[in-house]
């Protein structure tokens, strides 16, 4: 789980990754609600991790873990596809559309972000 987040994080760019990451979490974790919070204190990766989490819970109609909730939003707001921060109308549709776990922590992506996995 820890190099999903890190990968979505550190690394805009590789979205292969992104993908065979995000499945094998999924295949791997039955209940997303009993994954743990990841220890560390870096608030973006934290924020970046309880969103995922929540997203992916909201997509197969599951519970989040409990953890995620207490995580708060970020002071400034953090692109997760980097062609966002070039592309005007990319970065609006980010803004607007981007799923609402990521939202309300003021992550943007696009509405289908990691939707195919």
């Amino acid at each position: 789980m820890a190099k999903l987040f890190f990968a979505v994080f550190h690394d805009p760019g590789t979205d292969c990754a992104k993908v065979t990451l995000t499945q094998d979490l999924l295949r791997q974790t039955a209940r997303l609600s009993d994954v743990p919070r990841p220890i560390t204190k870096d608030a973006q990766l934290l924020a970046i991790a309880a969103s995922l989490i929540e997203l992916f819970a909201l997509r197969q109609k599951q519970t989040p873990p409990a953890w995620a909730s207490d995580v708060a939003a970020l002071p400034e707001p953090l692109f997760l596809v980097k062609a966002a921060q070039e592309m005007k109308r990319l970065r609006e549709l980010c803004e607007t559309q981007s799923p609402e776990p990521m939202r309300k922590r003021k992550l943007y992506a696009p509405p289908n972000f990691l939707e195919f996995v």
